[in-house]
C-alpha cells in the first residue's frame, strides 16, 4: 500500500533533484537516484510506486528546471498534496502527469502512514479517515488518465479539454 513522505515548507527544487545530479550530468539512467539526495537520502531507495508526498508551504520554489519533477516521475511518485506550490514547478509537475493537490495535511498525517489516493475524485484514504483533496478539474483528469499533457496530445492529437 502506498505510504506518506512527509517534508517541511519550502521544499526547493534544489531539494528534489540538486543541480550537480541533473541528468546531463549524473545520466539519463540514474539521475532520479539522487532525489532528496541531501534532506532525505533514503528516499530514492526506498520511495514505492503510488507513494504520496506531502509538503508544506511553497513546495518547488526555486529553478524552473524540469528535472527535479522528472525524477519523481521516474520514480513513480504518485502525488503531491502541500498548501501551496510555486507556479512553474506547480505547471511542470501536471505537464508531467504527476497529481499535484494544494491542500494542508502537514497536520494530519505522518511519515509512512498508509494511504490510497483516487487522483481522479481527490479522495485520499488513511487509517483513520478519508479527505477529499480539490478534484482536478476535467482536462487535467484527462490528461492524467493518459499519463501526462504530452502522452495525451500524441494519444488524441489534441490537447485536454479541446474539442475532438
Amino acid at each position: 500500500m502506498p505510504r506518506i513522505w512527509k517534508f517541511g515548507d519550502s521544499v526547493n527544487t534544489d531539494d528534489i533533484l540538486p543541480g550537480k545530479f541533473a541528468p546531463f550530468m549524473a545520466g539519463e539512467d540514474v539521475f532520479q537516484t539522487f532525489a532528496f539526495h541531501y534532506i532525505r537520502p533514503e528516499f530514492a531507495a526506498q520511495v514505492q510506486p503510488g507513494d504520496v508526498l506531502i509538503g508544506g508551504r511553497n513546495w518547488g520554489l526555486g529553478s524552473s528546471r524540469e528535472y527535479a519533477p522528472q525524477a519523481l516521475k521516474k520514480l513513480r511518485v504518485g502525488g503531491i498534496v502541500a498548501p501551496t506550490f510555486a507556479r512553474i514547478h506547480y505547471r511542470n509537475l501536471l505537464n508531467l502527469g504527476i497529481p499535484a493537490f494544494e491542500y494542508d495535511l502537514t497536520g494530519v498525517l505522518q511519515d509512512g502512514d498508509e494511504v490510497s489516493l483516487d487522483v481522479q475524485t481527490g479522495v485520499l484514504t488513511y487509517a483513520e479517515g478519508t479527505v477529499q483533496l480539490p478534484p482536478p478539474p476535467e482536462f487535467l483528469r484527462e490528461a492524467l488518465a493518459e499519463g501526462s499533457i504530452l502522452a495525451f496530445f500524441k494519444k488524441h492529437g489534441r490537447f485536454p479539454g479541446e474539442p475532438a
